[in-house]
């Protein structure tokens, strides 16, 4: 037994503390998302959510790549890519659009759908929530979908945005008898950690009346607002909103254009690419890191819409922007319109294939403790296998290929991307 000066007794006293601090951060970090990430949210306005809407977005979206972009070589000189990457992307995208176009879908009843009277806007919360069942009925609903409820920042339109949840999910249960999986709010233009707060109580009310069980109604929040990253008296307003949402909290959402107008930004300026975003997404990030909430970036509204060039423009723009989104560790975004799906997954797809074969080289090497010219320490490791799980889950590639490239099975990998 080697020699030693401090009595335990005493070390114990001065590491007694400590527990707390462990129990919080058991509380608060280490966790991993159950739920499978989708790689963007579509926001379509109440009135205009019908039966067919997750087809007809796939439908328009392939009719704008067979008008625009009908081969590899055309697409590829748009998007700015290689051939041969074109080549590898395109029958993966038809095959994504032609079968499941829509991961995430919002009906908005916010800023794209206006405030047109109570009775419309009650009409269109009992017309969606039969919608909604239907596509329950028929197995055609997207992975995810949900609300985007009013905000809580006018005193005018809080009621309103109850009720519409309330109007909603009594025609759902109704309908369909219980909660569906995937279900999702969205809450948007936070400006104060209360309004979390009261937002979780309005939540815990409506479970209690529809007999829901506790915690089941989840949502996402809007960061759109500055008061929602520096509050009003100098902190950072997200850990306090993590921590009122009770675990209720799926997610951070980006909102570009309120989040730059705040800044002051002009219109020539509110993009996603500004170095304002950048702050406020790297708050998110920190925020959210260890917590398994997930972090979506936000929209562009510069649309593939028009005339041809006005068409490959809008491909271009979305494009970059997505693969910067991701080269920044965010996996999730918004779009607004049918053929953005076409460069959300071309730009998703892309991204895995461009560092595919040297991320499997470093994770076999890991996997098999072979070595290699990268030494990886366990959580690159898991950062290696999450990044093949995601390719996984949105059709980037599949577990043959996954299999053949890095050794290591899917229950494996997936495995390693979780602990």
């Amino acid at each position: 037994m080697p020699r030693t000066s401090l009595n335990r007794a005493d070390v114990d006293v001065r590491l007694a503390p400590l527990a707390d601090v462990d129990a919080r951060v058991a509380a608060r970090f280490r966790r991993t998302a159950s739920a499978r990430q989708p790689v963007h949210t579509c926001y379509v306005p109440a009135g205009k959510v019908d039966a067919d809407t997750p087809r007809n977005w796939g439908d328009e979206a392939l009719a704008a790549l067979d008008e625009h972009a009908p081969s590899a070589a055309e697409f590829a000189g748009i998007i700015e890519v290689s051939e041969r990457r074109a080549t590898e992307v395109l029958p993966r995208v038809r095959d994504k659009l032609r079968n499941a176009p829509v991961e995430d879908l919002r009906i908005d009843f916010e800023d794209g759908y206006g405030a047109p009277g109570d009775e419309v806007e009650d009409a269109d919360a009992e017309r969606t929530a039969r919608v909604v069942a239907e596509w329950l009925r028929q197995g055609a609903a997207p992975g995810n979908f949900g609300l985007r409820v009013k905000s809580f920042d006018d005193p005018e339109l809080r009621a309103r945005s109850v009720r519409t949840l309330d109007v909603f999910l009594t025609e759902l249960l109704a309908r369909h008898g219980k909660l569906p999986e995937g279900f999702l709010l969205t809450f948007p233009k936070v400006v104060d950690v209360r309004q979390v707060e009261a937002f979780v109580e309005v939540l815990e009310l409506v479970e209690r009346t529809l007999g829901l069980a506790s915690g089941s109604l989840r949502f996402e929040i809007q960061v759109e607002t500055t008061q929602s990253i520096v509050d009003t008296e100098g902190r950072l307003a997200l850990p306090r909103f993590i921590g009122a949402g009770r675990d209720r909290i799926s997610g951070l959402h980006f909102g570009t254009y309120d989040y730059t107008a705040g800044c002051g930004l002009t219109a020539a300026h509110q993009h996603l690419a500004h170095r304002a975003c950048d702050f406020a997404r790297h708050v998110m990030q920190v925020s959210a890191a260890g917590t398994g909430i997930f972090l979506s970036d936000g929209s562009t509204n510069v649309l593939p819409v028009g005339e041809a060039e006005q068409v490959r423009h809008g491909w271009r723009t979305h494009y970059g922007l997505v693969r910067r989104s991701l080269e920044h560790g965010f996996y999730q975004g918004w779009d607004l319109h049918p053929a953005q799906l076409v460069t959300r997954y071309a730009a998703v797809f892309a991204e895995f294939r461009d560092s595919a074969e040297s991320e499997a080289a470093r994770l076999a090497a890991y996997v098999s403790a072979s070595g290699g010219a990268v030494l990886d320490e366990p959580a690159t490791a898991r950062a290696l296998a999450a990044s093949f799980v995601r390719a996984l889950d949105n059709g980037a590639t599949d577990a043959e290929e996954v299999a053949r490239m890095t050794g290591v099975s899917e229950p494996e990998l997936r495995e390693l991307g979780r602990v």
